[in-house]
Order: C-alpha cells, then structure tokens, then sequence
C-alpha cells in the first residue's frame, strides 16, 4: 500500500505514538502510574518491530517511543535499532532524561532522529518537588550529550504549572537557547483519562496572556498546521512552542496520530480508553499480515473527533 491510509473523517495516520512500557524511574506529581505491567509482560523488540512493519504498509512515516519512561528498557538501543530497519522517515523518543546521557550516542548510532525531554525547571529544590528526586543535573547532561551527538532537533517539554514553575518559563528557554534546543511550553489538560483533576485545577497555568508577550517580542512566528495549528516564537536565536490543551475541535481535525498502549492495544484517540483495539495477542498468535492490516484498520476507523466541530 503506497497511498496513506485515512480514517472515516479524512485524516491520514501519519505518525505511530508507541509506549514501550509503562514502568518509570521517577513518580512526577502529574503523572498516573496506572496498570503497570511487569518487564516480562512488555513487548518484546521483535513484536514492537512487526507493529512498525504492519504501519509501514499502512503509509505511516514517523515512530514515537515513549513510556512510561522508555529508557529504563535494557533493550532500547535494539528496539530503535529494528524499527530503523523499516527506513522511516524520523524515528523519535520522549524521555525523562536521566539515562539520556548514557544511551544517546549508541541511540543515534541505531537510528534514533531526535529527542523529546521532560525538563520542568532548572532549580534544583523544585525538581526533587516535581519529579521525587535529585537528579536535575544527570537530566541537563543528558540534553547537552543529546545534541553533542547529533540528535536533532532536541525539545524540551516544560508543563508550566501555576505556583510551582510559571516564574521559570524565560529561565528555561535561557538555558535551551544556549544549548540550540527548542522550549516546547505545555498547558495543563483535563481530560477523562485522568482521575486527578483536583491537581489540574490547582496548578493550571493559562499560557494565553504569556503566549501574547512572546508575541511581542517574537522576531518571527510561524505556525505548524498539520500539529493543530501550534505557533513556533523566535526570539533572539531560540524558539519556543506553546502547546495548549488538546480539548478543542482545531486538535481533533488535524490529528494525523494513531498510538500503541504497552499492552499491545491499538489506541485511536488521545482522550478515550474505550475503543481500544488489541493486536499484539495476533502478533503473538502468528497472524498474516492480512489480518494484521485489517486490525491496523479497525483501528484507524475507529478513529473520530473526541471534539467535533458542532459539540
């Protein structure tokens, strides 16, 4: 199949978001650590590497891993290694950062295009608040060490929260205009996959009024319009991206993203967990690809607005 496939709203699945574990080595305060699997019921390298095969046939050109934290797998060097195989046209991993330094080099070595950093502030005392413990400067290293070997681009992803970090955010973007890396700026979301919206409430930071100021001071502005019309600021030699909430119709129209759950589950919407689609127990009972595609397809038609446009 050379043409992408789209779903029953026209949108073709460009890209494949697959979540190699749910396992993590810090506990953020944002963060829900539900069903956590064992490393024994993960997928293995060769099983995430024939969901990529299946996608390619399907038209789709970038991967995303993530976790949980995808770089406490041993076998995450290999994993990128097998799906670069395919020859997509990016390969990409979200991270915390703290073994970001120790794999980066043979990471790019197998393949790995660049890097999304979790990163919420560079002071070491709200850190250890934030993520549980004291590694902010294994997390820096790792960012520098990300760029030094190649990766490209190289973000780092900043949940702005109100009274923890929102007096930090031109801090940041310092620190990552220094290091050539671009500030993704992320609002808070509420949503129904989340059972702690107390929180959200507490420390939702409204980056509108903010968003006004960069425009200010932007020497230019450029929007991405296939990633839901998001503006990218440059400023002075560095770049920064807001990334608002997800709940509105302008994400759900652009959205090109299919996602895999650790368990090996078709995932067509961000915002749902009822319409999931397994396909790793085929994988695992030697389906044809035949099958497979047409469970890749279900899939993707059961892809629809979680936010339409007459909601």
């Amino acid at each position: 199949m050379k043409d992408k496939v789209r779903d029953d709203y026209e949108r073709p699945v460009i890209s494949l978001r697959i979540s190699v574990t749910n396992r993590c080595n810090v506990n953020c305060i944002y963060c829900h650590h539900d069903g956590m699997l064992d490393s024994s019921s993960e997928m293995t390298p060769d099983e995430i590497y024939e969901i990529c095969r299946i996608a390619k046939k399907l038209g789709v050109e970038k991967i995303r891993l993530s976790g949980g934290e995808p770089l406490v797998r041993g076998d995450i060097v290999e994993i990128v290694e097998k799906v670069n195989s395919l020859d997509f046209k990016d390969i990409s991993i979200t991270t915390n950062g703290i073994f970001l330094e120790k794999y980066a080099q043979d990471l790019v070595d197998a393949g790995l295009d660049r890097v999304n950093v979790s990163l919420d502030t560079l002071n070491p005392d709200t850190y250890k608040r934030i993520v549980g413990k004291s590694l902010l400067e294994k997390v820096k290293s790792g960012i520098i060490k990300s760029c030094e070997v190649g990766m490209y681009p190289v973000k780092v992803n900043m949940v702005v929260m109100n009274n923890i970090n929102n007096d930090e955010i031109m801090d940041m973007f310092e620190f990552t205009k220094e290091h050539g890396v671009i500030l993704q700026l992320i609002e808070i979301i509420e949503s129904e996959s989340c059972d702690d919206n107390d929180f959200n409430l507490k420390y939702h930071y409204k980056l509108d009024e903010f968003e006004k100021y960069l425009a200010e001071i932007a020497d230019e502005i450029k929007v991405r319009e296939f990633m839901q019309d998001r503006k990218k600021y440059f400023i002075d030699g560095g770049e920064i991206e807001v990334v608002h909430p997800v709940d509105n119709t302008n994400f759900c129209k652009n959205c090109t993203r299919l996602r895999i759950t650790p368990e090996g589950k078709i995932k067509p919407c961000l915002l749902r967990n009822d319409n999931l689609v397994d396909l790793l127990g085929y994988i695992r009972d030697a389906a044809s690809d035949e099958d497979l595609i047409d469970i890749f397809l279900k899939g993707i038609h059961n892809r629809e607005p979680y936010y339409k446009e007459d909601n």
